[in-house]
């Protein structure tokens, strides 16, 4: 197991340490809690919706602002891996502007996907580039995301960046219970890489989901 698949199983321990990806002694892992997908959910999926959301199809330029790696697993409650699901994520732009009609007022950075969309792979991970999210009129920073397992109701939360000073005054962070917020925050470290100035982990466990027989 590398270093960063480690730090994964710590993170999401919520409810003990993982041995070997289940949980233990029975004990089931403390679900991902559920948030608004919110007013800006594309009405129409962009042409482009690739899981790199810095750079758009057809045109030279890179996106505005800090870009990072968010990479992460999505679980059962059991710690198993969930294969072959969808993940979906959107956010603002540099600017501050999402890139749907209902979002007006300030210039739209035209190099940033602001949506994009991947599967898990057979260990439940998955990855998009993008930027750090940055604060917009009344929110603080956050991407959202949206997750299809099979044989359950699509699920949608929001990541948030740790120690975000602004985090303490979001409604909708607010929202989550005291004692779960930390199952929605992720820190964002330097990656070490040029391409990607910044990292994030956030797994994902999904309550009513479950992995395939034997996984």
């Amino acid at each position: 197991m590398s270093a960063n698949s480690k730090r994964r199983y710590l993170i999401i321990g919520a409810a003990g340490l993982l041995l070997g990806g289940r949980a233990t002694a029975g004990l089931l892992l403390q679900p991902t809690p559920r948030q608004t997908a919110g007013p800006f959910y594309p009405n129409e999926p962009p042409l482009d919706d690739d899981n790199d959301l810095t750079r758009v199809a057809g045109r030279s330029g890179v996106a505005r602002g800090r870009i990072a790696d968010v990479t992460g697993r999505v679980l059962d409650q059991n710690g198993r891996a969930l294969d072959n699901v969808r993940v979906e994520i959107w956010q603002c732009d540099a600017n501050g502007r999402y890139h749907h009609p209902r979002d007006r007022g300030r210039d739209m950075d035209e190099n940033f996907q602001g949506f994009g969309h991947t599967y898990t792979d057979a260990q439940g991970d998955y990855r998009f580039r993008t930027i750090r999210p940055v604060p917009y009129p009344g929110r603080t920073p956050h991407i959202h995301m949206a997750i299809f397992p099979r044989h359950a109701e699509p699920f949608t939360t929001q990541l948030y960046v740790a120690g975000e000073p602004r985090n303490a005054g979001d409604f909708v962070f607010n929202r989550i219970a005291a004692e779960r917020r930390h199952r929605v925050l992720s820190e964002f470290v330097p990656s070490g890489r040029g391409d990607a100035v910044l990292r994030a982990w956030y797994d994902v466990v999904l309550a009513g989901a479950q992995a395939a027989p034997g996984a």
